[in-house]
């Protein structure tokens, strides 16, 4: 397996703590967008961006690029903020979150923002999105390219999902790599609750995937299960990455009222303080 250095982890958690801050700021200026999710899923956005995808961010159409399709687009603070700080625009520009005329609409919108891959918002549709870039790429005359799906728990509750899981099988797709935000939560409550999902890994297997279940805010869980998923050779990849709701703000952290829900003033503060706080005791 390939290793990753503690310099490495140190440099991708000063980064990570970096795009809280900034999920943070977009949130309370909009006032209005999702919290919980972004912030649960910054340790999986930086790893990606920052150590995993081949991208380029001042060439964001070059062809031999990885694929990355965000079905639970609610969650785009952490899409847009990642890609701001990975250069592929200026971070001045996250301010305008929601804002009328922005390019960061509350969904991601490639009319909006062409670089985006896809545009999302609907959930339950992005992993039949994927599949189609990963049948494509097969065809694309051995240009090693992996497209990666993100998607939210909640959104497993729609049935699209299950039909696309059996047709990623069927091909057999190897180069596609499914990574669901575990964190038990949506807008209406706990997802054990709202529709119990139970035992996903045992349900994608049963599927014929292969795939694995991590600590989705631990970065060396996180590079052994993307090197898993890199190397497989013969069915796609699900890594089911247990993140905490608002990872960063311990006043916050797994509340679902956080799912869809933004700081006012003095949250903001308090947030802001927090993670300043936390980011001077990165070692």
């Amino acid at each position: 397996m390939e290793t990753i250095t503690d310099q490495k982890i140190i440099e991708l958690k000063i980064i990570a703590n970096d795009i809280r801050k900034s999920i943070v700021e977009m949130l309370y200026l909009a006032g209005s967008g999702h919290t919980a999710g972004p912030l649960g899923m910054t340790d999986i956005f930086t790893y990606l961006y920052f150590n995993a995808l081949k991208h380029r961010p001042k060439e964001p159409f070059w062809s031999e690029r990885d694929r990355l399709v965000l079905s639970n687009g609610h969650i785009c603070p952490v899409l847009y903020a990642t890609m701001a700080h990975a250069g592929y625009f200026d971070k001045s520009e996250l301010k305008t979150l929601r804002k009328f005329g922005s390019h960061l609409q509350g969904h991601p919108h490639r009319e909006f923002l062409p670089m985006l891959e896809t545009s999302s918002g609907p959930l339950g549709e992005g992993l039949s999105q994927a599949i189609g870039m990963a049948i494509v790429s097969k065809m694309d005359n051995g240009i090693n390219k992996k497209i990666y799906c993100l998607a939210g728990d909640g959104e497993l509750n729609e049935g699209q999902n299950w039909e696309a899981i059996m047709l990623a099988a069927k091909q057999k797709l190897n180069n596609l790599i499914l990574i669901i935000d575990r964190n038990f939560i949506q807008i209406n409550g706990s997802t054990e609750i709202v529709m119990p999902l139970g035992d996903l890994l045992s349900k994608f297997k049963s599927f014929e995937w292969n795939g694995e279940q991590i600590d989705g805010n631990d970065f060396v869980q996180i590079n052994k299960a993307i090197y898993n998923a890199k190397n497989e050779n013969n069915k796609p990849y699900v890594i089911i990455a247990k993140t905490i709701p608002c990872k960063g703000i311990k006043e916050w952290e797994g509340n679902y009222k956080w799912h869809g829900k933004t700081p006012n003033k003095e949250e903001y503060e308090m947030a802001m303080k927090e993670l300043e706080i936390l980011g001077n005791n990165i070692k």
